[in-house]
């Protein structure tokens, strides 16, 4: 029996660099039957020649593989969002096993994504700060590395397991806001402050505005709470009648 498409996760692929490496992800992901892979500024372009006999048969993979020009449109529509490191990096987030993000996959409406960072070096720090969990894998901490397709059948095979085991939500829970609506409302405070001197000194700008989004991805905001945050915003832009 298919699992219904609001618990099936997509598989993110952030700058990937050889075209074997994302068909082999590829046959990772319908291994344990899922098809949806999104591609964000693949090192060598896209299609690529190599993909295709490294996904041995998982065709239907690459034939709907999607590419992005950044991980913030990738996962755009998507509600929940996971990144996959072997490290915090200094983020504080939730940190999951796959067995637990896949129980939350499993149990929580709305489109889920997995962040897989590029071969050599991983996710980005900005990259992980997008999302609102991350994933580690617990492993030998002598030799932590695994290579691209090896950390997606681990998330992968724990889906498989969890997958039936959704659950209906109750009716007066409303789903987390798409990805595109959080970062509205960040951009939203962003531009209020930025003429307040928030982000100063320009040295620690970067640092600041990575700490406010840790902040506000952290609750896990509903699309009403998204839209009533964003109204206090505009009755603050406004200022006083």
């Amino acid at each position: 029996m298919s699992a219904s498409p609001d618990i099936t996760p997509i598989i993110v692929l952030v700058r990937p660099q050889l075209g074997e490496n994302i068909g082999k992800a590829a046959r990772a992901m319908l291994n344990f039957g899922l098809t949806e892979m999104r591609l964000v500024t693949p090192r060598d372009g896209w299609p690529n020649p190599s993909a295709g006999p490294a996904a041995s048969g998982a065709d239907i993979v690459l034939e709907r593989a999607k590419v992005f020009e950044t991980v913030g449109e990738a996962i755009a529509d998507c509600e929940h969002v996971y990144a996959t490191t072997v490290r915090k990096r200094g983020v504080t987030k939730p940190v999951l096993t796959p067995e637990q993000a896949a129980r939350d996959i499993t149990a929580l409406t709305g489109r889920h994504a997995i962040l897989f960072g590029p071969e050599r070096s991983g996710l980005e720090t900005d990259d992980v700060a997008i999302a609102r969990a991350i994933i580690t894998v617990p492993i030998n901490p002598e030799f932590g590395s695994l290579n691209l397709a090896q950390a997606v059948i681990l998330c992968a095979y724990e889906w498989s397991k969890h997958r039936a085991l959704a659950q209906p939500t109750t009716e007066d829970q409303l789903p987390p806001a798409p990805q595109a609506e959080l970062d509205g409302l960040i951009d939203h405070f962003t531009r209020l402050l930025e003429p307040r001197g928030y982000f100063r000194p320009e040295s620690r700008a970067a640092a600041t505005a990575r700490t406010l989004r840790n902040m506000l991805t952290k609750p896990g905001w509903n699309a009403l709470e998204v839209r009533t945050m964003r109204g206090v915003l505009s009755a603050l832009e406004k200022g006083p009648r």
